[in-house]
């Protein structure tokens, strides 16, 4: 039996992208053979109390040395005193989903301090996995990472047996990420009330206590643009949930403005669904095959022409459905993702460098 530590933040239970791929990754780790040492670094991450830290950085040097030590990011970014601590005597890889300093609605000053933190642990590590070629861009870009340290292991998907969709005159939307600014909700609203003469409804399924700012003046805003009524927040929701949602949608749309790869995009291809997408980072990559509707960086005009042509077209929903179909059967599985860890931690172990 093979040995790692992974460390991260928060709880790995929570139904994000982020957690979900530490979870899979994990499980396809095990069903590989090694056996993980799970390492809570506790919660406020990436902006964690003093205290938090302290116990953070006693945790990551008490770890076992016999194993390698994975660390996600969003923790390790802003732990750089321990980050020089901890690798000083053994060989430490990084998990970075997106550089924290890429978070939407930052000040100058917080995202400049993030950038300066988040490079100051990098340059102690051994080697960095990152979950898209668009972030392994910016990593090197931002961070100086050499291009040898850093792998790309994209986030696998679950095969769906996908069930024909009964026809309806109401199209069901869905949008799945948690309620912040960087997920683009407030550019979702104002493109669809372009549609308000069409037949649909928006099902939202994601935390919505992380930023309570945020989710008020969302609710606002659709107070405003007079289409209250036509979207549901349901919060977060297992995965057995998120499944149900899943094969009741007829399009899944989600405007964000920045992502490290966009699982859900992906998820909603797997269950047949047609893509409309948006946003920086590795977005556009993501959506680069059939069944999507890549719509820019921060573009209403552009998404609303879209969602508007797909609610009004049952055919052209149907026609991007079977695309998205046959991609799904193209995308990496999480086995294979795993694999990929795998070989990076086994390299480490023997000592070597991958």
């Amino acid at each position: 039996m093979k040995h790692l530590v992974f460390a991260y933040p928060g709880d790995i239970t929570t139904p994000t992208g982020g957690y979900g791929y530490d979870r899979r990754i994990l499980e396809g780790l095990t069903a590989l053979g090694w056996m993980a040492d799970l390492l809570p670094l506790g919660d406020g991450f990436p902006f964690p109390a003093e205290e938090t830290c302290s116990i953070a950085e006693a945790a990551l040097l008490a770890a076992p040395k016999n194993a390698p030590l994975l660390v996600d990011g969003l923790a390790f970014g802003v732990l750089p005193d321990a980050a020089a601590k901890v690798a000083s005597d053994r060989d430490v890889i990084a998990l970075v989903h997106h550089p924290l300093c890429q978070e939407n609605g930052l000040g100058s000053e917080t995202a400049q301090a993030l950038k300066i933190s988040e490079e100051s642990a990098l340059k102690h590590v051994a080697h960095v996995v990152v979950t898209s070629p668009a972030t392994a861009h910016q990593v090197r870009a931002l961070f100086a990472i050499p291009a040898e340290k850093i792998t790309v292991i994209e986030p696998g998907t679950v095969r769906v047996r996908v069930e024909r969709r009964k026809p309806s005159d109401m199209v069901r939307l869905l949008s799945v990420g948690t309620i912040v600014p960087r997920k683009g909700y407030d550019l979702l609203f104002s493109a669809l009330s372009e549609s308000a003469h069409l037949d649909w409804h928006l099902d939202i399924v994601g935390d919505t206590t992380r930023d309570p700012d945020c989710f008020t003046d969302l609710t606002d805003l659709l107070d405003a643009l007079g289409l209250a009524n036509r979207v549901a927040f349901h919060g977060a929701v297992a995965e057995t949930d998120l499944t149900q949602y899943y094969a009741a949608a007829d399009i899944f749309v989600l405007a964000s403005r920045y992502e490290g790869y966009g699982m859900a995009y992906m998820e909603a291809l797997a269950h047949g669904l047609p893509v409309v997408g948006s946003g920086g980072g590795a977005v556009r990559d993501t959506l680069d095959r059939g069944g999507t509707v890549y719509c820019g960086v921060e573009d209403v005009a552009s998404l609303a022409q879209a969602m508007q042509e797909l609610l009004s077209d049952r055919k052209k929903r149907e026609a991007l459905s079977v695309e998205a179909r046959h991609s799904a059967a193209t995308l990496p599985t999480w086995e294979q993702a795993a694999l990929k860890f795998a070989e990076v931690l086994g390299q480490f172990e023997q000592g070597g460098q991958p």
